[in-house]
């Protein structure tokens, strides 16, 4: 699908780019990535990887500022959406720029990339968009219903645009582990409540779920990877074992469990070995036989959350990945 392609990423500095660049220039051998983001001192550093390269190219700009955009998509051929303000407690403090980015720069984007003729476009989703809470999942909300329905507006153009959603991503920048690996000598590891559990996903397996949306979708669905869950005691005490853990509160916007099917969504969801498949609810694409393949129908009032999980992560396999990671934990 990517081989020989021109692939373009929003927000391509951040950890899910940095995994991601590495990953499809030796899997794929595109023509050219392009990473396209606000912060030159990131795209500095992240330049230093691939000096040599002249398959990877770095563009400044930023999702809200369309002619920007449309600058930047010139002969681009597939396009990874991953650019958003996703910290829940600053978009819960910052809710109008929260929106100018994950709103109004989805929209900027489906657009430009109608108008260039990209071919595809797969969105990054979170958790915190099923059922939503906090202000950055209900933008995440909007901008994946956006995405869905860039299938209608893209016509003759024939973009197709689809969605990935997945949970923690273990060991990225801001995330849990990085955090309580950083202040685990002070021996005290806040926990906010002894009752929490979050899906636990790699970068890798992030990946690998982009690269079967682009090779998979027929436009519209949501992706959701099969991962296993973990309670935040079990984590914290896997990640320094002699910590005490002080409970400190839920933060503003926080939900005790991960969900990333509802019951609501489940009328439209099907399952597969790897994944299940939230279909459009529009033009009754929920029922269009190319999007189903080879799935099944959940059952009414399934929920894929992370506390009903039948899928858990053990210490050993924490432990292993911990000792695998060393050393890239939090830098990307």
């Amino acid at each position: 699908m990517l081989t020989n392609q021109t692939v373009f990423i929003t927000g391509g500095t951040g950890s899910f780019g940095n995994t991601f660049v590495p990953m499809t220039l030796a899997k794929y051998n595109p023509k050219k990535i392009i990473i396209f983001s606000r912060d030159e001192m990131k795209q500095w550093d992240m330049a230093k990887k691939f000096v040599g390269d002249d398959r990877v190219r770095f563009f400044i700009g930023d999702v809200r500022d369309k002619e920007r955009l449309y600058r930047a998509l010139d002969g681009v051929d597939y396009v990874v959406h991953a650019a958003a303000t996703k910290i829940v407690p600053t978009a819960e403090y910052n809710p109008f720029e929260c929106v100018k980015t994950n709103i109004n720069g989805a929209m900027n984007l489906i657009d430009a990339c109608i108008d260039k003729g990209v071919k595809g476009v797969v969105a990054l989703s979170t958790d915190k968009a099923s059922s939503p809470i906090n202000l950055y999942g209900a933008t995440k909300l909007v901008s994946d219903k956006m995405f869905v329905a860039g299938n209608s507006y893209s016509g003759e153009h024939g973009t197709k645009f689809s969605v990935v959603r997945y949970g923690n991503v273990m060991g990225s920048r801001g995330s849990v582990i990085p955090f309580f690996m950083s202040i685990k000598d002070t021996g005290v590891l806040p926990i906010t409540d002894d009752r929490m559990t979050r899906f636990m996903i790699s970068l890798e397996d992030a990946v690998d779920l982009v690269w079967h949306a682009f090779d998979d979708m027929v436009g519209g669905e949501i992706y959701v990877k099969k991962i296993p869950s973990m309670k935040m005691t079990d984590l914290a005490r896997v990640v320094a074992p002699e910590a005490k853990q002080e409970i400190i509160g839920i933060r503003p916007g926080e939900k005790l469990h991960e969900q990333m099917i509802s019951a609501e969504d489940a009328y439209y969801t099907y399952e597969y070995p790897e994944h299940f498949k939230i279909l459009p609810t529009i033009h009754g694409w929920a029922t269009c036989a190319k999007r189903i393949k080879d799935g099944k129908k959940v059952p009414e009032g399934f929920v894929y959350a992370s506390d009903n999980n039948t899928e858990w992560m053990k210490d050993e396999e924490l432990q292993a990945w911990l000792e695998l990671s060393k050393g890239e934990i939090g830098n990307i």
